[in-house]
């Protein structure tokens, strides 16, 4: 099985779609990266990276109907592929490993 190797925006992406109450699509996961980092990013941001995990067979997506409120348009829904829930297991088991492997006082504050 190949590695996932992914960029930390790529997994915020990721985990972000896994995490949507509801169908993930361009504008709910631009909302939900922002309210989860803190940080200000573009819609082209959010659409290129969707895009680009649907490319590298981790994203899947369909086109919804065209409604009146967005002017006929359709919105593309994105959901994990087995091989997007497996890159998201594999990197918290590497984050995992990590984390238990600093010792308990590395983080203890220095007095002195």
């Amino acid at each position: 099985m190949r590695r996932a190797f992914l960029g930390e925006f790529e997994e915020i992406i990721l985990l972000v779609v896994a995490a949507c109450p509801t169908e993930a699509y361009g504008v709910n996961v631009w909302e939900d990266v922002q309210q989860q980092t803190g940080r200000a990013i573009t819609m082209s941001a959010v659409h290129t990276t969707l895009y680009r995990l649907e490319e590298k067979g981790y994203l899947s997506s369909v086109l919804g109907g065209a409604t009146a409120e967005r002017g006929g348009r359709r919105k593309r829904f994105f959901t994990l592929t087995a091989l997007g829930v497996r890159a998201l297991q594999d990197i918290q088991a590497v984050r995992d490993r990590l984390w238990h492997a600093i010792p308990q006082d590395k983080f203890q504050l220095i007095v002195g």
